[in-house]
């Protein structure tokens, strides 16, 4: 079985004590290769030395998150604009977060918007993160949508109704990972019902969301064998069925070789 984990912190503090056996594991477990996203200035420049040490294997993608949005936000886009080049496969972290405040509502949307902005420029696929803000985010992106050149919809939980809004942008994935394992989750029947396999990638957000039956503890790559098992199951496929089409969706949306 073959998988992809288009979304992982290995740039993270929590990984710095054994990250080479973390990806020892994910290599075993199928894991062909790793999105790492920034969130901000400092970790763009972790995640692209980190990746340089492991090229073919992980694969860096930098911006500004939107709960990194603060009063400097300006300044650190025009730095993180700035190391741009060949080999960076992505525009991200980006988005819209509103769950916790709308104390910068204004400055995230500036934010966003020059970030899909960079993304139409460099055609280079988004790494969307949104809580909270996605009638917000859809209006955003709408008068860019013929012109994007896609991305991921990053860890989706939503509804049929909302899967339809998201997909309604071409090129574009929904991100899925642990939560569609969790106990009470309808997720895999949602996702089953009404997105096709052709417009998902697989994801762990680590070190964070670890799904059933680790929930709870870190999350590494190679858990994303328990999301597999579970979404094979609602789309009636095999696991190595279903690793084979989001490795192919990941693969084909961020241009990776292999």
């Amino acid at each position: 079985m073959t998988f992809i984990d288009t979304h992982c912190h290995l740039d993270a503090e929590e990984f710095d004590a054994d990250r080479s056996e973390v990806m020892a594991r994910a290599m075993s477990a199928g894991c062909a290769a790793i999105g790492v996203p920034a969130i901000d200035l400092a970790s763009s420049l972790r995640v692209m030395d980190l990746c340089a040490q492991h090229p073919g294997y992980l694969y860096p993608m930098i911006g500004l998150h939107p709960e990194e949005v603060r009063d400097d936000w300006q300044q650190q886009l025009s730095e993180i604009r700035a190391l741009f080049r060949p080999g960076i496969v992505a525009v991200g972290e980006v988005g819209l977060d509103f769950y916790w405040s709308r104390e910068f509502e204004q400055q995230q949307l500036q934010a966003f918007e020059e970030q899909v902005k960079w993304s139409i420029e460099l055609q280079l696929p988004l790494m969307i993160h949104c809580r909270k803000a996605q009638n917000e985010m859809v209006q955003l992106l709408r008068p860019y949508k013929d012109r994007l050149p896609g991305g991921v919809f990053h860890c989706f939980v939503g509804n049929a109704m909302e899967a339809s809004q998201l997909l309604d942008f071409p090129r574009f994935m929904l991100g899925v990972g642990g939560v569609s394992t969790f106990k009470n989750s309808h997720l895999p029947e949602v996702l089953s019902a009404a997105v096709p396999l052709d417009r998902l990638v697989l994801e762990t957000d680590a070190p964070y969301m670890a799904p059933t039956p680790v929930r709870g503890t870190r999350n590494e790559s190679a858990n994303i064998r328990h999301v597999i098992n579970r979404l094979a199951t609602a789309y009636g496929v095999s696991e190595e069925r279903l690793g084979d089409i989001t490795t192919a969706n990941a693969r084909n949306l961020f241009g990776l070789c292999g």
